[in-house]
């Protein structure tokens, strides 16, 4: 892996039902350097569930796990367990504001007992040898002052030993808001962040919240170690393929988007054998052309025919029909 400072340097946010390992193995085809996260996977599901919930693919790296949970045992267990299958990073959401995230007691309420969130970093600490770090904002309800979250940060810092911090710009209401209205509603305070930032200069730290452009990430990394970035990320994924380029500096060819999704197609019909659905891979790459003339077609060909019985990568074929001759050189 990459180190600390330029891993942290640009990552994908981890988002429920979007950052899925579909969703990711497609990012990676766009930037190697790009860190990215997985969905928040609680420590129940991980112990408990069914399923296999730390599944990935080994193209995914470098690849942070982002785990939901309040018992420092859990936890540790859950990192072990993730180490041991190579993921790259453990990360603790302290950010996430739902009703039934509050009720598990994990999210953004954890801003509230800075003693417990240190305990569950230093308590992942302990077993892994990865980084394990914390997305969390900037304030809940009405703790939100700068003393607060000082004291929330310097807390986790030094108790925990936990040494970078992902910080979402806005606060997070726990009552009255839901998850949605919590990414828009509250303001950004971008000045907050660098603020801390300067007061807590030994530790590495990234800024997420409301950033659109590779140009606006560049001036937040004038302020900052890294920047997350959100829903721009997965609804316009074709930023990506300038990431590399932009913000690490490789000297690389411009991404071809229409290659792009040729890639795809072995990881495709890889999954298709074992029973998945065309449509849970091409969800994701709805808006690879946006901006593009003929995206719209593209889209629609897409939703209309991937969940079709039988759907394959010739409806990929199909819908790049509809775009790949009007794609300008200069995106290429």
């Amino acid at each position: 892996m990459t180190d600390t400072f330029s891993s942290q340097r640009f990552s994908i946010a981890p988002m429920l039902d979007w950052t899925d390992r579909h969703c990711r193995y497609f990012h990676r085809q766009l930037s190697g350097d790009t860190l990215l996260y997985t969905e928040m996977v609680t420590t129940g599901a991980i112990i408990h569930g069914k399923g296999d919930y730390l599944a990935y693919s080994e193209e995914e790296h470098p690849l942070a796990l982002q785990l939901g949970g309040s018992d420092p045992a859990a936890l540790a267990q859950c990192a072990k367990l993730a180490e041991e299958r190579g993921y790259d990073e453990i990360n603790l959401n302290v950010g996430c504001p739902s009703d039934r995230v509050q009720n598990g007691r994990f999210g953004a309420c954890l801003m509230g007992d800075a003693a417990l969130v240190a305990d569950c970093i230093k308590a992942m600490r302990d077993v892994v040898s990865i980084p394990v770090t914390v997305k969390t904002r900037i304030g809940i309800d009405e703790q939100d002052s700068y003393e607060f979250l000082c004291d929330f940060i310097g807390t986790v810092a030094q108790q925990g030993g936990c040494d970078t911090f992902i910080i979402h710009a806005r606060k997070a209401w726990l009552s009255g808001l839901s998850p949605k209205e919590n990414r828009e509603i509250p303001p950004l305070d971008y000045p907050r962040v660098y603020q801390l930032k300067r007061d807590f200069p030994a530790l590495t730290m990234a800024i997420n919240g409301g950033i659109k452009t590779l140009e606006g990430a560049k001036l937040h990394l004038q302020h900052m170690d890294g920047v997350m970035m959100g829903r721009e990320a997965y609804q316009n994924p074709g930023i990506l393929a300038q990431v590399d380029r932009e913000l690490f500096g490789r000297d690389m060819p411009r991404v071809d988007p229409v290659a792009v999704v040729r890639s795809m197609y072995p990881y495709i019909e890889a999954e298709l054998s074992k029973g998945m659905y065309l449509g849970h891979v091409t969800r994701h790459m709805l808006g690879l052309f946006q901006g593009i003339p003929g995206a719209r077609q593209w889209r629609r060909y897409l939703s209309e025919n991937a969940h079709k019985p039988g759907a394959d990568v010739r409806v990929l074929e199909a819908a790049l029909a509809l775009v790949a001759d009007k794609i300008p050189q200069e995106v290429m």
